[in-house]
């Protein structure tokens, strides 16, 4: 069970995607069930090894030479990556049993009243596509060469397009075709940062980065990654792609492509900040800058939606920008704070915008404005967009708020110590907080409470979800809490890498 660890993480959705579409003609709607219970094989799996981390402070490395001399397909599963991919296996896991009600209610909408082969062969093929998310993600997380990070981030658009084209909402093709040509732009600036590492050390390993230090190539190789960073951040000018896709994609992903846009900042810190420290001090202070900027825009963005999945959607450019502004602090609690508000980040848009689709899937109705009153109706849905809220919103004890507590306390260090620049966006930033607060708890006032609608008051369907859409929330609902009352046993982990990166404070 533990040999090759972080490879299995990686290869048991790969092997259980094809027996999903294997076994749908003998066992229907049950091979989902192959697909829940190879992620929680694997989320067991990483837990393990996070514990075992955690005790021995020793790394997993896996070696596998067989790609050539160039890219060898070593795995590392360290302080950073391990904590990281077991809350997203999590989450994939949590998603995997939410769906399942979902997507019946997107094929009933989509494709009306088909006859039951073709339902169950619409079912499993999205299951089929569902499993390819977390095989991006672990091998995002795991992989120790630029060429290994690259294939594993573009296999993520694949599931995305066809998902969002066979299930989505609006102008679901169109709205597809939009994220996979975002995601090849982003691509080809990765793929030449590659190269200019590749033709400067002869290696393409993120190891071989360093060797850039202090050179003029140095500059070009950690831009043209940014650019790609990014544009998968939707960090203003880039965030144009953002409200569309993350609006109109059916919600039980709505979590995955959060996790999708958010681990670029992971590939920031491992593939820039920690192989090219003194290098990248110069692009500290305006990547913070642009951070900023979209906090506040993405914010503005937010309050000015009636949609309550454009809703959802415009609040993650926002809360993108949170953990960009921490990581590049360039401080040590800047860097573990951003990490950790990553994580709550995620957590709270897998339950918000997950929530935000039992409200769809419930009443039919996406406009904020003729809803209202569902709390006396839909209590448990209710408690869940409220915790999801106190979530994105940084509020104890969910877990994006030690996480945003220490960021701010390395970023106000930074600008205190070392630049007023810093100092200044810190103290916006900090004030920016406040626009959260408004747009989250407007949010649960206009959707859950006040008068309820006479549409909804004698309709007997507008009630909770069933169990098994509500329970896989919950439960990450409880794991956010978890680690917002004990945060240390994450923050420990991160902070075995984070404490050797050569910084000031």
């Amino acid at each position: 069970m533990l040999e090759h660890l972080l490879l299995q993480a990686i290869v048991v959705p790969v092997i259980c995607s094809p027996a999903i579409i294997l076994g749908r003609r003998v066992c229907g709607k049950k091979t989902a069930w192959i697909a829940r219970a190879g992620l929680l094989y694997s989320t067991l799996l990483l837990l393990f090894a996070c514990l075992q981390l955690a005790v021995t402070s020793t790394p997993l490395v896996e070696h596998y030479p067989f790609a050539g001399p160039a890219i060898k397909m070593n795995l590392l599963g360290d302080g950073l990556s391990l904590p990281i991919a077991l809350i997203i296996n999590l989450l994939c896991a949590a998603l995997s049993f939410y769906a399942d009600h979902y997507i019946d209610h997107r094929i009933e909408a989509i494709y009306g009243n088909v006859d039951k082969k073709t339902a169950v062969n619409h079912y499993t093929r999205f299951y089929a596509l569902f499993l390819l998310f977390p095989t991006g993600f672990m091998g995002v997380c795991f992989a120790t060469n630029l060429i290994g990070i690259y294939f594993f981030l573009e296999i993520l658009p694949l599931p995305l397009y066809f998902i969002m084209a066979m299930f989505g909402y609006v102008d679901r093709v169109r709205v597809a075709m939009i994220c996979l040509m975002w995601a090849v732009f982003g691509a080809g600036f990765f793929l030449v940062g590659s190269v200019i590492v590749y033709y400067h050390t002869g290696s393409f390993a993120i190891d071989s980065i360093a060797g850039l230090s202090g050179t003029p190539a140095a500059f070009w190789a950690i831009l043209m990654f940014l650019i790609t960073i990014m544009a998968k951040m939707a960090v203003v000018p880039f965030q144009v792609w953002m409200p569309w896709v993350h609006a109109e994609h059916p919600t039980c992903i709505a979590g995955l492509l959060a996790v999708y846009a958010n681990i670029a900042v992971y590939v920031m810190l491992r593939v820039l900040i920690i192989p090219l420290t003194g290098d990248f001090q110069v692009f500290s202070l305006p990547l913070m800058t642009l951070a900023l900027i979209t906090m506040v825009y993405g914010a503005l963005l937010t309050l000015g939606q009636t949609d309550i999945k454009r809703f959802a959607a415009c609040s993650t450019i926002s809360q993108l920008a949170y953990s960009m502004l921490g990581v590049c602090s360039m401080t040590k609690a800047g860097i573990d704070g951003g990490l950790f508000f990553f994580l709550g980040h995620i957590m709270g848009k897998t339950i918000i915008f997950s929530t935000a689709g039992i409200i769809v899937y419930t009443t039919g109705i996406r406009d904020m404005r003729q809803l209202g009153g569902l709390a006396r109706k839909m209590p448990v849905t209710t408690v869940l967009w409220i915790i999801g809220a106190m979530g994105l919103a940084g509020f104890p004890p969910m877990n994006s708020f030690p996480g945003e507590w220490i960021m701010f306390t390395g970023i106000f260090k930074a600008g205190l110590i070392g630049s007023t620049g810093k100092l200044i966006i810190a103290i916006a930033g900090a004030a920016a907080i406040t626009l959260s607060v408004v747009y989250c708890f407007r949010s649960v006032k206009t959707i859950f409470y006040g008068p309820l609608d006479g549409k909804f008051a004698n309709n007997d369907h507008i009630k909770d979800p069933p169990l098994s859409m509500s329970l896989p929330l919950l439960a990450v609902a409880a794991t956010a809490i978890t680690l917002g009352i004990y945060p240390k046993f994450i923050l420990d982990l991160f902070h075995q890498v984070v404490s050797t990166i050569p910084l000031m404070y």
